[in-house]
């Protein structure tokens, strides 16, 4: 069974940093592209960042280019984001998403709040 568990959401003042990990079970983490994706209520999940199956290539949405950085560890099934210069934009939930085959795997996401 496909397993992604997302942590390390919060609270955080604007300007400040969280980092998001999601550890991945069921599958052969290292042959699949992993993303993260947000979605506030009322509107459509996006994606954020996205990563090859090796981490050699990367994309960000135009939103958070250079405050966010994905990143993964192929040893420990863990794909993580360092986001930084956080702003109130970015408050939504964020979700781990892998697609295998046909199917999109998602988290149950983690809340990231940006508010003074």
């Amino acid at each position: 069974e496909v397993q992604l568990v997302e942590s390390g959401g919060g609270l955080v003042q604007p300007g400040g940093s969280l980092r998001l990990s999601c550890t991945a079970s069921g599958f052969t983490f290292s042959s699949y592209r992993m993303s993260w994706y947000r979605q506030v209520p009322g509107k459509e999940r996006e994606l954020v960042a996205g990563i090859s199956n090796t981490g050699g290539s990367t994309n960000y949405a135009d939103s958070v280019k250079g405050r966010f950085t994905i990143s993964r560890d192929n040893g420990r099934n863990t794909l993580t984001m360092q986001m930084n210069r956080l702003e109130s934009e970015d408050t939504a939930v964020y979700y781990c998403n892998v697609l295998l085959g046909w199917k999109n795997h998602w988290g149950q996401g983690t809340q990231v709040t940006v508010s003074s």
